[in-house]
């Protein structure tokens, strides 16, 4: 009978993670593939040319005459009766890393998913590098990359074969693939693992490889996911300091959430916590802990405006993908 049992768990095991490669893949592979068709279709300009096989460079924020990286006016999300994000009103500079705080439930993940265009809005707008979310889908999944918690990275491929899939889903050009994909490796840190199978790579390896697969397009803004969510102190510092080499030389825009006050502390140059579906509190970090104090966490201020305490909880479904989360990770 233990025997059986453990065959039965094994099955569900990989069961699970064949889930979630396919699901990671499959997302990443819609929203290249829509930017494309869409960009073909309905773009004014020919944004890819059919002869050389390339795409034209990209647009930054700056090009399109956009102050802000992310811009959301009244952006407002429902699911029946239920209110997940209502009236949000955000500005997120340009060249910044922007922090996503607040309990679980408080809207954080509908609101990812609108900003990546994987949700539509009931209401409201919203632009991303410039370009609106519902009114030009296409050109904004072109300038992003998501890293979510969920595994982005077949265990089953080497490091460079993974970046390998990645570059060929984005549409890059195949004379700049492997150039681009060395440069990343180099970059996370990678290069001498790149030969490797995955499913040999520590926690924050798998983590930095997932970093070097969102950025491998260059995108003008990065979405991040809990980032380092089951790491132990050293990895999750080593992702820590990749991701601010990546902003700084790059000056791209980073939008994380995260549960873990000091990486806030950390990486943040400026948050936003929300309550409810509401922003409760904006602002850069060390201005939040001196309105309540000069001796106040950044604990203190997420406790104060989420509602008095740091909440235990989460659902079943939360608690359950945390942890399989930290699991693969671990």
């Amino acid at each position: 009978m233990r025997f059986r049992s453990q065959i039965a768990r094994q099955r569900s095991l990989a069961h699970e993670t064949l889930i979630a490669l396919v699901s990671s893949l499959c997302c990443a592979a819609m929203l290249v593939s829509l930017a494309r068709y869409e960009i073909l279709a309905k773009a004014p300009h020919r944004a890819y040319s059919r002869a050389t096989d390339s795409m034209e460079p990209m647009e930054t924020t700056l090009q399109t005459g956009e102050a802000y990286a992310i811009k959301t006016d009244e952006l407002t999300r429902k699911f029946g009766e239920m209110t997940a994000v209502d009236a949000l009103n955000l500005r997120i500079s340009s060249g910044k890393i922007f922090g996503l705080l607040g309990p679980n439930g408080a809207g954080k993940s509908t609101t990812i998913k609108m900003l990546t265009t994987l949700l539509e809005p009931t209401s409201g707008t919203a632009s991303v590098a410039g370009f609106d979310i519902v009114e030009a889908p296409a050109q904004v999944r072109r300038h992003i990359g998501y890293v979510p918690q969920l595994l982005s990275a077949d265990g089953g491929l080497t490091g460079f074969e993974n970046l390998m899939l990645s570059a060929k889903l984005y549409g890059m050009n195949r004379s700049e693939r492997k150039g681009r994909i060395a440069e990343a490796l180099e970059f996370m840190g990678l290069t001498e693992s790149g030969k490797r199978l995955v499913k040999t790579y520590s926690g924050g390896m798998i983590r930095r490889l997932e970093l070097a697969q969102a950025m491998l397009h260059r995108p003008t803004v990065m979405f991040l996911d809990e980032p380092t969510i089951g790491l132990d102190p050293v990895a999750r510092h080593a992702v820590w300091d990749r991701l601010k080499d990546l902003q700084r030389e790059s000056q791209m825009t980073v939008l994380i959430t995260t549960h873990d006050m000091d990486e806030a502390d950390e990486l943040c140059d400026e948050l936003a916590i929300l309550h409810q579906g509401k922003v409760a509190a904006v602002g850069e970090p060390d201005a939040l802990k001196a309105k309540l104090g000069p001796d106040a966490t950044l604990d203190d201020v997420f406790a104060h405006f989420s509602g008095g305490s740091i909440q235990e909880g989460g659902s079943y479904r939360d608690v359950r993908q945390a942890r399989r989360t930290a699991s693969r990770l671990g």
